[in-house]
């Protein structure tokens, strides 16, 4: 299991458990609200994204090696893959009475999808209180990753089938500049959502830790765990500023969908929590499960609906997922999932 050692004294409770990547991302918000101008290039932020994906994909890897996959490992993958296929119908049902069939499938699928850097942010708490959790939770991230998308897609073009092309609103779910745009096929759709960068480089990784074990975290040590946290910090700073950024947008999308966008996070982890308990998965495995039945993506699952949904507005699902939904799971979400779990397994 993945652990670092600290003395019993040193574990905080959850909800005092400060984080200090979780505070470079408030001051990245708090500083673009106040007017102040913090710029990170780019071509910075895509390198430490490459490598926080690489050093928890690779640590993953080489907990698998170590301790195999397990009958608690089997369950945490499962019960993912299960959350993948229903918190997507769940978001959609109640997203397509707020806007059109469109933006509700684009929500529901950036909703059932995950966020990485919530996964690693959660990761860096836990490993602050000394709380295991294993390696096998880095494939059920990188496996939740795509069953949403293909749901949420399905879930529109029943829709569409159902009422003709309209959506709730009357008009057509797949419309620009007024003419009716030909949705891409299933192919290129489960291509931009299995292998693009994020999920390939985090699979790569996990791939390669398994294969070279000990030998190679021995080699990686300094770089792949003693720096991860500042590396965390950093980015976590940038979208600081980009969620701040996006406020705009989000005043100006149905008053439902932001209050959806804080209700959905809270509620579909109860639900992790409960089927967590439910099937006897283990303490740190449990949070895990739910920080990522709570967050949104707003990598993977935009990459993909650019491809499949193309008149849906980044607008709704972006902002709801960057600018809402993980600011929530960054500062209050995570001791909060945290402290729910706590309260049943002890």
């Amino acid at each position: 299991m993945m652990t670092i050692a600290v003395s019993e004294d040193q574990i905080a409770p959850a909800l005092l458990t400060v984080s200090p990547p979780v505070l470079f991302f408030f001051l990245g918000a708090a500083a673009t609200l106040a007017g102040s101008k913090i710029v990170i290039p780019k071509a910075v932020t895509r390198m430490l994204s490459v490598y926080l994906l690489w050093a928890i994909g690779f640590k993953g890897g080489v907990e698998l090696a170590t301790h195999g996959l397990t009958q608690q490992g089997g369950l945490a993958i499962g019960l993912g893959l299960a959350l993948a296929l229903i918190v997507p119908m769940v978001a959609f049902t109640v997203t397509k009475r707020l806007v059109d069939a469109a933006n509700a499938a684009a929500l529901s699928a950036c909703y059932g999808s995950v966020s990485v850097v919530t996964f690693l942010t959660a990761c860096s708490v836990l490993d602050q209180r000394g709380l295991a959790y294993g390696g096998h939770m880095v494939a059920t991230m990188a496996l939740m990753e795509a069953p949403a998308i293909v749901v949420a897609l399905g879930l529109l073009r029943m829709h569409e089938r159902k009422h003709g092309g309209l959506n709730d609103a009357g008009g057509t779910t797949t419309v620009t500049v007024g003419v009716r745009t030909r949705a891409p096929g299933w192919g290129a759709v489960l291509h931009e959502a299995l292998l693009n960068g994020p999920v390939v480089v985090l699979l790569g990784s996990l791939i390669i830790g398994v294969l070279t074990g000990q030998n190679g975290y021995k080699t990686f040590k300094p770089l792949c765990t003693d720096v991860f946290p500042g590396v965390l910090a950093f980015f976590l700073l940038d979208l600081g500023v980009l969620a701040a950024r996006r406020l705009p947008a989000i005043v100006r999308t149905p008053v439902g969908v932001p209050i959806f966008a804080l209700v959905a996070p809270v509620a579909f982890a109860g639900l992790a929590i409960v089927c967590a308990r439910l099937i006897g998965v283990s303490h740190g495995d449990a949070v895990l499960l739910a920080v990522l039945a709570a967050s949104a993506s707003y990598i993977a699952a935009p990459a993909a609906l650019r491809l499949a949904v193309p008149s849906a507005d980044p607008g709704v699902y972006v902002s709801m997922s960057l600018g809402v939904t993980f600011p929530f799971n960054i500062l209050a979400g995570i001791p909060l999932y945290s402290t729910m779990v706590d309260g049943l397994w002890k």
